[in-house]
C-alpha cells in the first residue's frame, strides 16, 4: 500500500480540526478484486504476528475505536479482525452506563476489560464517551451523583482529559499499546447510510428515530470530538484520524496502521533454554519408541 497512515495520525500539540480534514480520499486499492486482496493479505499477516503476541506474552494492544453513528466501526472491527484467534482477541462494545457503572468514577466499567498481555482488546467506543457524549448531553453527566464542589470550578472536562492520559500513559508503562481511531464521517455520507438502513429490510433494526434526534447535536459532537482528540493525543497512545465515507479504505487503512503496531514491537517466540531443549529430546527419544509412546 503506497498511501502513508501516518499522516492520518494526529501529534502531540496538532490541532485536529477536523472540519478540515477530509472524510473522503483516492482509494488505495484499484479495484474490488484488488481491495480482497489487500485485505486479506494485511489479515494473513495480523493472524501471525497476533499468534506471536500471544506466545510472546509481554506486550498487550488496546485499540480503540470512535465515530458518529454509521461510521462502520462495526464493520472494520469485524473485517480486519476476521482471522484473528477468538482466543487471543476481544471485543467490547459501552454503551449508555448501567445504575451499577454510574456508581462508580467513569473509567471503572472500561477499566475492568482492559487486555490482558499477549491479548488484544478492542473497545467499540470507550471512555472517551464520558467527554463526547456526556459532554454533549449534560444530563447524563448529572445523574453520576458527583459532588457539586468537584464540578461547580469549570475544569470537569480537563480533569477527565488528564485522568485518561494518566491511564494511557500508566498502561503504555506496564506493556500496553494503546492505538486511537475516530472514524471521520460526512454528514451526507451519515444522511445516505441511515436512509439504506431503512430501505433494506435487514438493517431497520439498526436504526432509530433517537439517531435521527443525534443529527441535530452534529456541530456539538464534532466541536467535543476536537477538544477530546487534541487534549489526549500523546506520542505513546496516538490518535488516527481516519477518512471513512469508503468503507473499504478505512478498512485498509486501519489495518495497516495495527500492522504497524505490532510490527515496531519486535515480538518474538520465547526462547528455548538448554535444560528444556535437553528435556524435548529426551521426551523425543522417548516417543520414537512405540510401547513408550
Amino acid at each position: 500500500m503506497n498511501f502513508n497512515v501516518d499522516t492520518l495520525r494526529i501529534l502531540k500539540g496538532q490541532k485536529p480540526d477536523l472540519a478540515d480534514r477530509p472524510t473522503l480520499i483516492d482509494p488505495v486499492y484499484k479495484s474490488k478484486k484488488k481491495y480482497h486482496k489487500m485485505l486479506g493479505e494485511h489479515v494473513m499477516q495480523l493472524s501471525k504476528l497476533q499468534n506471536i503476541l500471544y506466545a510472546d506474552n509481554r506486550y498487550a494492544v488496546l485499540l480503540i475505536f470512535q465515530a458518529m453513528d454509521a461510521a462502520g466501526k462495526d464493520s472494520v472491527i469485524r473485517h480486519v479482525m476476521s482471522g484473528v484467534n477468538p482466543q487471543g482477541c476481544q471485543v467490547f462494545s459501552f454503551k449508555h452506563p448501567s445504575a451499577k457503572e454510574l456508581e462508580h468514577d467513569f473509567l471503572w466499567r472500561t477499566n475492568q476489560c482492559l487486555p490482558e498481555r499477549g491479548r488484544i482488546g478492542i473497545f467499540n467506543r470507550s471512555y472517551f464517551e464520558e467527554v463526547l457524549i456526556v459532554r454533549v448531553h449534560p444530563g447524563i453527566f448529572r445523574k453520576q451523583n458527583i459532588p457539586d464542589e468537584l464540578t461547580n470550578h469549570g475544569l470537569v472536562w480537563e480533569h477527565r482529559y488528564r485522568s485518561i492520559v494518566d491511564l494511557e500513559h500508566h498502561l503504555h508503562c506496564n506493556g500496553t499499546r494503546i492505538v486511537k481511531f475516530y472514524l471521520h464521517l460526512s454528514k451526507e455520507e451519515q444522511r445516505q447510510r441511515f436512509l439504506s438502513r431503512i430501505d433494506n429490510p435487514e438493517k431497520n433494526w439498526k436504526f432509530s428515530t433517537a439517531d435521527l434526534e443525534e443529527r441535530k447535536f452534529w456541530d456539538e459532537y464534532l466541536d467535543a470530538y476536537e477538544k477530546c482528540i487534541d487534549a489526549t493525543s500523546s506520542d505513546e497512545s496516538p490518535w488516527y484520524v481516519i477518512p471513512a465515507d469508503d468503507k473499504r479504505n478505512a478498512r485498509l487503512l486501519v489495518s495497516r496502521i495495527v500492522l504497524n503496531t505490532l510490527e515496531s514491537l519486535n515480538l518474538r517466540f520465547p526462547q528455548t533454554s538448554t535444560e528444556r531443549q535437553e528435556e524435548l529430546l529426551d521426551i523425543r527419544k522417548r516417543l520414537e519408541t512405540p510401547e513408550n509412546g
